[in-house]
C-alpha cells in the first residue's frame, strides 16, 4: 500500500527552550514537541513517569461511594461478585480486583460471560446468577456503562452495583447503580480520560490503600497495553513501571505465560504484550470461556499454571487457524463483489463465522484496504459484528448514526461491536456509508506515515539508539520514533527471510547499516543492488548471537526514479 509521508514540523525555538531547561538532548526535545509535549512540566512528567505523579483517585466521580460500599461489605462479611469482560483488559481487571478484595478479607467470586453464549456485558440473567451465589454487591469491570435494564433489575432485587468502566456513555445517560466510575461520563472532572478498565481498578486500589502495590503493576501494564489505550499520562506511568515487573513477576500464572510464549528472561516490551501475551490471554475468551485466562492470572500453583498456559496455547493455535480461514473467505467476498469493494466502509458478512475472531479479521482487512471495516457473523437470523477503523473516522459516532438499523452497539473511536437482524444488514451497509460520505475525504484513504525527523545515515550510531530509548515505552499515543533518510544506495541484493521478512544493506557512502522489513518480502523484486531509495525506519539493535549493532527497522520504502 502506498503511504503518504508527513514529516513533522521542526520548532528550533521551543526545542532549545526544552533542551536548555531540562538539560536533555535537542533531538529528545524535538521528539517531545512532536508528541504535543510543549511545556517543561509536561516533559518532566513524561520523562520521569513516576508513581508519585498519579492523580488523586477521589477526583473520579463516585469513587468515594464505591470505596465506602466496599468497606461496608468488608465490615459485614458480605459476598461480592466481580463481573468482568472476556478480553485482556477485562480479565486483568477481574484478577486485580479479586486480589484487592482478598487483601481486605472480602469473599469475592468472579464471573465472566461466555462470548458466544452470553455476548458482551451484563446479561439479563445476572439477577438469578447473583441470587444463586448469594451476593449482595456486584462490581462490574470493563462493562456496565450501558447496562441500564440489568442494573435496574438488580436494584429492584436489592443488590447493589458498582460500575467500573471506561467505555463511552450514551450521552449524559448513566445507569442507576450505587456508583459509576467512568472518566468519560460528562460530569466527571478527572484530568485523564483514557484509562483502561484495569487502570481504573488500579485507581480503586489506590483509593482504598493509598498506594498501588508494585506487585500488581504487571497486571495493570498488561491490560493497559493490550487494550490499545493511549500510553500517555497515567497509562505511561503504569506501563513504564509495570513492564519490568512482568519480567520478574512472582505470579506463577505470569511466569507460565512468559514460558509458553518463549519470552521468559527477555526484556519486556509492549510488542510482546500486544503480539504474544495478549493474543494468548484473549484466546480462551475467543474460543470459549475466558475463565482459563482468569484462572491462570490468579493461580498460585506453578504446576496448575503451566497446565492452564498450555491450554491457552492450544486455544491460540486453534484461533490462528480459524482466523486465517475467515480472513481468506472475507477477502474473497470483497474481491468478488464490486459493490462492496468500492464502498468507503467495508461491511462483509457470512453465516457461521466464529464470533471470536471477527475483530482480528476486521483489523487484517483494514491493513489491506485502509478502510473502516465491519465483519459480521450471522446465526439464527441475527448478525454479530466487530468493527475496526482508520484515522479520522469515529466508529462509535458512526454506529450511533445507524442506530435504527441496529439492535445494540458500543465501543470506541477505533474499535466497536454491534448486533443486528440479518434482514437489516444491507440497510446498515447503506446507512453507515451514507454517514461516511460526509466525513471521509479521498486523502483519508491513503495511510499516512508521520515521520519525526529527516536525518542523515551518518548521524546514526549506538549512542543515538540508547538516547531514544528514553522515549519508551512506545504504543498508542506515543509511537516509536520514526526517521527517514533519502537517496540511500542499496548495498546488497535484497533477500527474503522467514515470516515474510525483507533484509538488505544500505549506505550513504559514509556509513552502512542492515535494514530489515517485517512483512515486506513482496518488495524484494522491486529494488535491486545499486538502486537509490528513500527509507522510513525506526532504530533497533541486532544482538542475535553477536555484539549488539544498530539495525534499521523498515516501515516504508520509496524507490527513487
Amino acid at each position: 500500500m502506498d503511504k503518504r509521508w508527513v514529516i513533522k514540523p521542526y520548532d528550533p525555538k521551543l526545542q532549545k527552550e526544552l533542551s536548555d531547561t531540562l538539560s536533555i538532548h535537542p533531538i529528545i526535545a524535538q521528539l517531545l514537541i512532536n508528541r504535543q509535549i510543549t511545556t517543561t512540566e509536561q516533559a518532566k512528567r513524561f520523562l520521569t513517569a513516576d508513581l508519585t505523579q498519579l492523580f488523586n483517585p477521589f477526583l473520579l466521580t463516585d469513587m468515594d461511594r464505591a470505596v465506602e460500599r466496599i468497606h461496608k461489605a468488608q465490615a459485614n462479611s458480605e459476598k461480592v461478585l466481580i463481573y468482568g469482560d472476556y478480553d485482556v483488559d477485562g480479565v486483568t481487571s477481574s484478577a486485580l480486583l479479586k486480589r484487592t478484595l482478598k487483601r481486605l478479607g472480602i469473599n469475592a467470586v468472579n464471573y465472566i460471560p461466555h462470548r458466544m453464549e452470553d455476548g458482551y456485558g451484563l446479561n439479563d440473567g445476572i439477577v438469578e446468577i447473583a441470587k444463586d451465589l448469594k451476593v449482595s454487591l456486584i462490581i462490574t469491570v470493563d462493562c456496565g456503562i450501558s447496562a441500564f435494564a440489568p442494573i435496574e433489575a438488580m436494584r429492584n432485587a436489592g443488590i447493589d452495583v458498582i460500575v467500573i468502566d471506561h467505555h463511552e456513555p450514551d450521552g449524559d445517560k448513566i445507569p442507576k447503580a450505587l456508583a459509576v466510575i467512568d472518566p468519560k461520563r460528562s460530569d466527571c472532572l478527572y484530568p485523564f480520560k483514557h484509562l483502561s478498565a484495569v487502570g481504573l481498578v488500579a485507581k480503586l486500589t489506590q483509593a482504598i490503600f493509598g498506594v498501588i502495590s508494585e506487585e500488581d503493576l504487571d497486571l495493570v501494564a498488561m491490560g493497559t497495553v493490550a487494550d490499545v489505550v493511549s500510553l500517555r499520562c497515567e497509562n505511561r506511568i503504569f506501563v513504564k513501571r509495570g513492564l519490568p515487573l512482568i519480567e520478574k513477576s512472582q505470579k506463577p500464572g505470569v511466569q507460565a505465560l512468559l514460558e509458553i510464549a518463549k519470552i521468559a528472561g527477555k526484556k519486556m516490551k509492549p510488542y510482546y504484550i500486544g503480539f504474544m501475551l495478549g493474543p494468548r490471554l484473549n484466546a480462551s475468551g475467543r474460543m470459549g470461556s475466558a475463565n482459563v485466562s482468569l484462572d491462570l492470572l490468579l493461580s498460585e500453583d506453578p504446576i496448575e499454571a503451566a497446565a492452564l498456559a498450555q491450554t491457552l496455547e492450544t486455544h491460540n493455535q486453534t484461533r490462528q487457524k480459524m482466523q486465517m480461514t475467515v480472513v481468506e473467505e472475507a477477502l474473497g467476498i470483497i474481491e468478488g463483489n464490486e459493490d462492496i469493494k468500492n464502498q468507503q466502509i467495508l461491511v462483509v458478512h457470512k453465516e457461521g463465522w466464529h464470533k471470536g475472531v471477527l475483530g482480528i479479521v476486521a483489523s487484517r482487512i483494514v491493513d489491506k484496504y485502509y478502510r473502516p471495516t465491519i465483519v459480521i457473523s450471522v446465526e439464527d437470523g441475527f448478525g454479530t459484528g466487530s468493527a475496526r477503523s482508520i484515522e479520522g473516522f469515529h466508529l462509535n459516532e458512526a454506529l450511533t448514526s445507524c442506530a435504527a438499523s441496529l439492535e445494540n452497539y458500543g465501543g470506541h473511536k477505533r474499535a466497536a461491536g454491534l448486533r443486528l437482524r440479518e434482514e437489516n444488514i444491507e440497510q446498515f451497509r447503506q446507512d453507515i456509508n451514507d454517514f461516511a460520505r460526509d466525513i471521509l475525504k479521498d486523502q483519508e484513504f491513503v495511510a499516512t506515515l508521520e515521520i519525526d525527523c529527516e536525518i542523515s545515515l551518518s548521524s546514526v550510531d549506538m549512542p543515538m539508539v540508547e538516547l531514544i530509548q528514553s522515549m519508551e515505552p512506545h504504543g498508542e499515543g506515543n509511537p516509536a520514533v520514526l526517521f527517514c533518510t533519502r537517496n540511500l544506495i542499496v548495498k546488497s541484493a535484497p533477500s527474503a527471510l522467514g515470516k515474510d521478512t525483507l533484509k538488505f544493506w544500505v549506505t550513504d557512502g559514509s556509513k552502512s547499516y542492515s535494514a530489515v522489513g517485517f512483512g515486506l518480502a513482496s518488495m524484494k523484486d522491486k529494488i535491486k543492488m545499486g538502486n537509490r531509495i528513500d527509507l522510513a525506519y525506526t532504530l533497533g539493535i541486532d544482538d542475535w548471537n553477536k555484539e549488539p549493532v544498530v539495525q534499521l527497522l523498515i516501515k516504508d520504502i520509496k524507490p527513487r526514479e
